[in-house]
This record gives structure tokens, C-alpha cells and sequence, in this order.
């Protein structure tokens, strides 16, 4: 890959002056994933926070060819336009001049649920393109909505904390897995503040024959309830205290690419930010003790996987128990 300093001196895809809040993560993970595709590219964007702040008619600040497509079948639309472009080129239609790169957009709202049943599809039809959700774990644009992205115990407006309830009652669905499940060539998830090991995963799901995957965790000021100034600190801290851990699955072969040096306590992540604020009120100690177990038993279960695959040298990735395909 590139080094820093060849790719500050890129032309940056995605033109400054849209609409998305300061400290946006998705923004980030824009920049970061367009600024590693050194070829052309055609990009595919759900209706969410990304599509409205950065195309307010008549202006827009994608500098590549954009499509936007509903809030639940961009993976359809990518996949689509990705199908026209190997017919024409096969018909002779379209100049031969170095390959196009397919990409689309979506946050955890538009792919882990509304958008999951034609992910699905795209995936298993095996369509050349890269999708990557910018995962802010709620339905950020309509009003901070519990998504299946959520994690236990958030507030949302939808899954609200108070007398009745602590929040979001259920984990977050783990769809890199489902994704992986999909015996893909490669899926990974990522974060806003690596922005090597992100810029790396591009690279090498660009490279890959088929359709690859990235879940990448992009903070949300207004729905965590965190400083606009703090974003990649949150991303990192979401890393070192294991409740988004950095891996890929290549192949079917997991690898974590990144491990915290030291574990940070689960509670550092929980403090740092006001939708969990109430549950280090009293009362909620048998709720953050489960959280703190499903941190741990994730990371084993990755670590498990890992080693699985180093020892068989087979597939290991998208099985939930840790047997090898």
C-alpha cells in the first residue's frame, strides 16, 4: 500500500463542504476507503445519513460517478450496474482501458436489516464489488432508532432507558459472520481510527475475485452522545476495550489484525458516552456483568478461530462453534 504521505497528495473523492455533522464518522470511512481505490470507481449509496448530507440538490460532493438507490437494495443496485458493465465490455461496448472497481455504501440500518435480504443475494450470486457499512449502530438519519447493529443496553429513541427499561434488551446481530457465512472471498471489520489496517482491507477486498465486505465502526456524536472532538478517540477505545474487535475473514481463513496491547475495562467504553450513561447507575450491575461476558467470549471465540486455522490451514471463518468447514 501507499505510504501517508502519497496518500494525503491523492485528489480526495469526497469534496469538503457537505451537510454531515462535525465529528461524523461515516465521512471518515468515506474519505479513507475512496482515498485507498487507485482505480476507477462507481459508487452506490442508500438513502441514510451519508446520501442525504451529501447530496442536497443541486449540489453534491461525490467527485466519482454516484448513484443513490433506496434504503434497501443497494447491494441489488451495485450489483446491477457491476452485471451491465461485464456485458458491455464483453459486447465490446466499453473501452478496455484498466479495470473498474464497484462500491457501495450503506449504514447498519440500510444492511444489517432493511438491507440484508439483497445483500444476501448479491453475495451469493457472486457479483464483483466491494459494500461497506459505515456502522453507527442506529438508524442515525430518521432520529436514533434502535437498529439490529445496537448494542445491549444503548439508548435510543425507539429502545429508551427509564423505569421500565434499560435500553436496547437484546445484543447486536454479528452479520460480519452472517456475511462470512456467505463463503465469500473476503469480509473484515474495521475502524475509523486505524486508518491503515482499513485502508489495507480495501486494498486487498479490491484485489479479491467476487464480492467482499467491510464492517466498519463509525462513531456517531448525536446518537452516542459524545463530543464532536472525540470521535476517533471512541473508535479507539470501542478497540481496546474488545467490544469491536479488528479481524478479517479471507478466504474463509479468520485473522484478527489488530490486538490491544493491554484490555481496557468494558466500563471505560460504557462511560464514555451518554446513551449507556444510565446503566452505571445502581441497579444495572447484573446487566453490564453480561455485556463484559459476551465481550470476553467474542474475543475467545475469534482467538479460537484463529488458531484453528493456522493449525488445519483451512477454512475457519464464518462457524459460530469453531469447527472448520
Amino acid at each position: 500500500m501507499a505510504s501517508l504521505r502519497e496518500i494525503s497528495e491523492r485528489p480526495d473523492r469526497l469534496s469538503p463542504g457537505h451537510r454531515l455533522c462535525a465529528g461524523c464518522g461515516a465521512s471518515i470511512v468515506v474519505r479513507q476507503v475512496l482515498l485507498a481505490c487507485e482505480e476507477p470507481v462507481v459508487v452506490a449509496n442508500a438513502t441514510g445519513c451519508l446520501e442525504v448530507a451529501t447530496t442536497l440538490y443541486p449540489y453534491t460532493a461525490w467527485r466519482v460517478p454516484w448513484i443513490h438507490s433506496a434504503f434497501e437494495n443497494t447491494a441489488a443496485t451495485i450489483s446491477g450496474v457491476e452485471a451491465m458493465y461485464r456485458v458491455l465490455r464483453r459486447k465490446g461496448r466499453l473501452p478496455h482501458n484498466g479495470p473498474v472497481k464497484f462500491l457501495a455504501f450503506a449504514g447498519d440500518g440500510g444492511t444489517y436489516d432493511i438491507g440484508l435480504q439483497a445483500l444476501s443475494g448479491a453475495l451469493e450470486r457472486g457479483h464483483s464489488f466491494l459494500y461497506v457499512c459505515y456502522n453507527n449502530e442506529a438508524y442515525m438519519n430518521t432520529g436514533i432508532q434502535r437498529s439490529s447493529a445496537t448494542p445491549l443496553g444503548a439508548h435510543t429513541t425507539t429502545a429508551p432507558a427509564g423505569r421500565a427499561s434499560p435500553g436496547k434488551l437484546q445484543p447486536r446481530k454479528d452479520l460480519t459472520a452472517i456475511v462470512a457465512a456467505h463463503r465469500i472471498p473476503y469480509a473484515a471489520q474495521a475502524s475509523v481510527h486505524l486508518w491503515h489496517d482499513l485502508m489495507g482491507k480495501v486494498r486487498r477486498a479490491l484485489a479479491a475475485e467476487g464480492p467482499t465486505f467491510l464492517n466498519v465502526l463509525a462513531p456517531c456524536p448525536r446518537g452516542w452522545r459524545h463530543a464532536t472532538s472525540e470521535t476517533i478517540d471512541i473508535a479507539r477505545l470501542a478497540v481496546e476495550c474488545g467490544v469491536w474487535p479488528i479481524y478479517e475473514v479471507a478466504e474463509g481463513r479468520l485473522r484478527i489484525t489488530h490486538r490491544p496491547r493491554t484490555r481496557r475495562p468494558v466500563t471505560e467504553w460504557l462511560a464514555s458516552q451518554g446513551r449507556f450513561a444510565h446503566l452505571l447507575e445502581p441497579g444495572h450491575e447484573a446487566l453490564i456483568e453480561q455485556i463484559e461476558r459476551e465481550v470476553e467470549a467474542e474475543w475467545e471465540r475469534l482467538q479460537r478461530l484463529e488458531r484453528l486455522g493456522a493449525e488445519t490451514g483451512g477454512s475457519n471463518g464464518p462457524d459460530r462453534g469453531g469447527t472448520a468447514h
